[in-house]
């Protein structure tokens, strides 16, 4: 008999536990349906920006306000370009996709975004991301000022809405659990982590660029030690994996550690949409040789820690050993 991979994620009940998480893939609807067809359980669609928001609020309470597009008239090429359109492609993809479809909101400012959360839940989404930006200027701030903005900011959509909010969390918060301790009662789950552009210098020009590059197939691993931690001291909370997320073996790993979906968008990028059944094959192989018939046998072996004992040993052994030497450096020891 085949594994049950029945999901359930911060109220959402999923048909598996591979999520495709938000990027500007999801714009094109042959591409979300060839997802679905693969297995996803859930779509999360590309970022509405806080600025896109501001100018539907400067323009919501004139009397001519700019047309909503029909669903059927979309062109999803566009849709990031104004928040009706983005509206009208939220529309569009609730009502023509099999698998729940969260909206993604990135932001700074709670006030100015907060209004348009009810308009998501209006328009069809099944839950909304909320991946809350920290300017610059915010880098030498108070960290329990930013977390503060964090939780006032869940708080405030919390209120405004009735579906599923989910928090995409950064890796630089002083206590990452602590954190999502302090977001129980307002958000139903986070995602760890979000991905961050690389600062890089164009020489021509002399300024600052961001850089952006697919995540490398594996390095989910970095994140396994902060997911088990969160999951041990906040399980009452969702968890998402996110970022190097490359291969079934990750997605298994991902899900013995506490997340309950793994997200899944540079694999797609490296590999296409079917690379979302190659994981879903694996995990059903590796639930089958364990003898696991469901999602909730294979939590059953969660949380998993070290023994006291074990985790200072491993620590000391990791610490004292030596990786090595390449055959330069051997050459040059002997001589």
């Amino acid at each position: 008999m085949s594994a049950d991979l029945t999901t359930h994620y911060g109220g959402l009940t999923l048909r598996s536990p591979v999520v495709v998480g938000a990027c500007p893939l999801m714009a094109n609807e042959p591409l979300r349906s060839e997802c679905i067809a693969a297995g996803a359980g859930a779509i999360v669609l590309p970022s509405l920006f806080e600025e896109q928001v501001s100018r539907f609020n400067d323009h919501r309470n004139l009397d001519n306000p700019p047309p909503i597009s029909p669903i059927s008239e979309v062109d999803e090429q566009s849709f990031g370009h104004d928040a009706w359109t983005y509206l009208s492609f939220v529309n569009r993809c609730s009502v023509v996709s099999a698998v729940p479809v969260i909206a993604s909101i990135n932001g700074s400012h709670a006030e100015t975004w907060v209004g348009f959360a009810s308009e998501l839940e209006e328009a069809g989404a099944a839950a909304i991301e909320l991946n809350v930006y920290h300017s610059p200027q915010e880098d030498f701030a108070d960290p329990r000022l930013m977390e503060d903005k964090v939780v006032d900011a869940v708080t405030a959509i919390r209120k405004a809405v009735l579906i599923p909010v989910f928090v995409k969390l950064c890796r630089q918060y002083t206590s990452v659990p602590y954190l999502v301790k302090r977001l129980v009662g307002q958000a139903n789950g986070v995602v760890m982590f979000g991905r961050q552009p690389d600062v890089d210098i164009c020489l021509d020009e002399v300024r600052l660029k961001s850089k952006w590059e697919l995540t490398p197939s594996g390095v989910i691993s970095h994140s396994l030690g902060m997911i088990m931690q969160t999951h041990k001291f906040c399980p009452e909370l969702s968890i998402a994996a996110s970022g190097g997320v490359g291969a079934s073996v990750d997605v298994v790993r991902a899900l013995l550690a506490g997340a309950d979906v793994a997200m899944v968008t540079s694999a797609i990028y490296r590999e296409g949409p079917a690379v979302i059944h190659a994981f879903l094959n694996g995990l059903k192989s590796f639930m089958e040789t364990q003898k696991l018939g469901s999602m909730s046998e294979l939590y059953s072996h969660r949380p998993l820690d070290f023994a006291t004992d074990d985790d200072r040993a491993r620590y000391a052994e990791a610490l004292s050993s030596r990786h090595p030497p390449s055959d330069d450096l051997a050459k040059a020891q002997l001589r």
